[in-house]
């Protein structure tokens, strides 16, 4: 296949080993600059100019864009999805796991294991939002810092309050996240490519500092995931949108904690400390992949009027509770299910003779005027019971 890397940094690490495994498995690769692009907009097609020229053609990408150009960067890769060239890293994917909140407002609704975080800008919500996590000591966050930076840990309250006044009036947007006291100074890294974890490494940090990451001076050994970090690494990768991916766990007492999904990681520590070609994992998954490049299913499907994707669920007492697919009479509406979600377990491209059970979520397409019918009343709060009024009962 012929392969870009976009990389501003053709002498890293992480961009010499990808590009010498891209080589050695035969491949034409080239590392291309990430801002020597320019979107062309102006043809019938979607196209890329880069250095000012046409860009030629190539059958995948491979995106490793730094924080710094993460706009102009997932633009760049956007286009490259619109030319239906290959990327296991979405633009959507890379935007959605450089935000820290974003990343996690989306990973919560899929039950992830996470800690406990809040997000607050006024100063009077910050002390509710400290007791809200468990209370002090508190980690604190940059939304967009990496390799540790931006990331402090609050001992008591008043600390934690004086720091995220001080960040707010700089006009920073944090996070406010319980601290996980059984992995102090401990978390693991998980290397996932497509659906499984290639390569892990506990990174443990040196002396007082609670930080683990290597940049900081943490040191690392490789680690055999059990099922249930290996599960949460690969779901919370591709809930992202990512197929190549770093996810960073901590190891809370009831299971994995998953603190960040990064889209661009790292190669080094890991292949070091596990002495695997992770590399060549990425390389060769891309090359499987390649006839089969990630589209905007909504954008694609959005297109036919009057039709759409919604999500369905079966609630338990319904029509569909008991019935299999092919008995459901979603067919006869002009519904299709795409993929059905059961708890943690996602069944793509169900059977006709699948039974539905209470609580499935149904990612459907058909006629959006027969799903909207099926969607029932948005659930809302169950209201507080309120004190008994002084004048409980009103005279005639």
């Amino acid at each position: 296949m012929k392969l870009a890397i976009l990389s501003r940094a053709p002498k890293a690490y992480s961009t010499q080993r990808l590009r010498t495994a891209a080589l050695d498995r035969g491949h034409d690769v080239k590392v291309l600059n990430t801002l020597r692009f320019a979107i062309d907009l102006s043809g019938p097609e979607p196209d890329l100019q880069f250095r000012g020229r046409t860009l030629s053609d190539y059958d995948a990408i491979l995106p490793r864009v730094g924080a710094s150009v993460t706009y102009f960067g997932t633009a760049v890769v956007r286009q490259f999805e619109q030319m239906d060239v290959y990327t296991p890293n979405t633009a959507n994917g890379i935007s959605n796991s450089r935000d820290k909140l974003r990343a996690t407002q989306i990973l919560s609704r899929h039950q992830i294991g996470m800690p406990a975080t809040t997000f607050v800008r006024n100063r009077a919500d910050v002390l509710p939002a400290i007791e809200r996590v468990g209370g002090a000591p508190v980690v604190i966050k940059l939304l967009e810092g990496t390799q540790g930076i931006g990331v402090i840990l609050a001992p008591d309250t008043k600390v934690a309050e004086a720091i995220i006044e001080t960040l707010h009036s700089t006009s920073q947007n944090v996070l406010i996240q319980s601290f996980v006291k059984e992995s102090k100074g401990r978390d693991i890294r998980a290397l996932v490519v497509g659906d499984r974890v290639v390569a892990a490494m506990r990174r443990t940090a040196q002396g007082d500092e609670f930080r683990s990451n290597v940049h900081r001076g943490g040191s690392v050994a490789p680690v055999t995931l059990e099922p249930a970090f290996e599960e949460a690494a690969v779901r919370s990768a591709q809930i992202m949108g990512l197929r190549v991916a770093g996810v960073d766990m901590l190891e809370g007492a009831d299971g994995p904690l998953v603190m960040e999904v990064n889209s661009s990681p790292g190669l080094e520590g890991i292949e070091a400390a596990t002495k695997l070609d992770v590399a060549g994992a990425i390389i060769d998954y891309i090359g499987n992949q390649v006839a089969f490049p990630e589209i905007d299913v909504r954008q694609r499907l959005t297109v036919s009027t009057g039709y759409g994707v919604a999500e369905l669920v079966v609630h338990g007492g319904a029509d569909l509770v008991g019935k299999t697919i092919a008995e459901s009479g979603l067919e006869d509406r002009d519904i299709t299910v795409l993929t059905l979600h059961r708890g943690t377990t996602v069944i793509p491209n169900p059977r006709r003779r699948t039974t539905l059970e209470p609580e499935d979520r149904l990612l459907c397409f058909g006629k959006l005027e027969e799903m909207r019918s099926m969607i029932p009343e948005r659930r809302r709060r169950r209201a507080k019971v309120r004190k008994l009024p002084k004048a409980p009962i009103h005279e005639a």
